[in-house]
């Protein structure tokens, strides 16, 4: 039985994929396994994760449904439904662990607790210059001080979420802030995803149902939100941001007026 699940959300981009799957081959916890959750990418994408998944020294699975649009909540209720694992971690597909990012997680997993870690969000330059086998040995660690130097220069942001605390009195101290859940880096214990029902599958626009909502219901069923600011740590690669959308916001105004957990459009329909 591996420890954790890592469920990846993607949908087409293959390059940044790439990346972030070399992240894990850096991690200084081995024992996992992967799960790609597709939101309908394209056939190249995947023919070629087809091809690439045996190069891996973990295992990968593929999830894959039609492309209708922004489903993602759905592909990842799919993912969930897929693993036998008992710890899960979600990640997306455009962000890059640190080393430590699945030994932290497993370090702090408790029934009852979803840990959230944080991002920094990195420039195009700096995203444009990664490999996969420089990300492979490390260098966005080894060479923080270039992504400090781009943020000190207006380009990459958030920078100060990309330092990694091996000191109890700085993770503690950096962590007395409730902070909320974070779509692209969060864990819980698979069995507490499902006092919510997973992901509610109505959310077919990004933001707000992927974490907002999902923070909201796990606390009507009593568990905490931890934070992991500085000890799960990932480097967002560029792209344009999404702004949220109405339908969205509309959605979580009656799900936070209705207070029901266990959403009847989830994992188990």
């Amino acid at each position: 039985m591996f420890k954790t699940a890592l469920i990846i959300s993607v949908y087409n981009r293959m390059d940044y994929l790439k990346l972030v799957l070399a992240g894990f081959e850096n991690q200084t916890e081995k024992n996992f396994e992967v799960v790609i959750a597709d939101d309908g990418s394209n056939k190249e994408f995947v023919d070629e994760l087809d091809k690439i998944a045996l190069n891996y020294s973990f295992s990968i699975s593929h999830v894959w449904h039609e492309d209708k649009g922004f489903r993602k909540n759905k592909i990842l209720n799919e993912a969930i439904a897929s693993t036998q694992s008992n710890y899960l971690i979600f990640i997306d597909g455009d962000c890059i662990p640190h080393s430590h990012f699945v030994e932290e997680h497993i370090k702090y997993a408790s029934k009852g607790i979803c840990l959230t870690g944080r991002r920094v969000n990195l420039s195009e330059k700096i995203t444009l210059s990664l490999t996969e086998d420089k990300v492979k040995n490390g260098w966005l660690e080894k060479n923080f001080y270039k992504v400090v130097k781009d943020g000190l220069l207006g380009e990459s942001n958030y920078v100060e979420k990309g330092f990694y605390f091996k000191s109890n009195f700085f993770r503690r101290a950096f962590n007395k802030k409730q902070r909320g859940l974070l779509g692209c880096n969060f864990s819980l214990f698979k069995d507490d995803m499902l006092l919510i029902n997973g992901f509610d599958e109505r959310y077919q626009e990004p933001s707000i149902g992927e974490d907002t909502d999902v923070q909201f219901r796990l606390e009507l069923k009593g568990l905490k939100i931890k934070s992991l600011n500085h000890i799960a740590v990932q480097y967002h690669l560029y792209h344009q941001l999404q702004e949220r959308k109405k339908t969205n916001i509309e959605l979580f105004d009656q799900v936070r007026k209705n207070k029901i957990a266990y959403t009847p459009f989830g994992i188990n329909k």
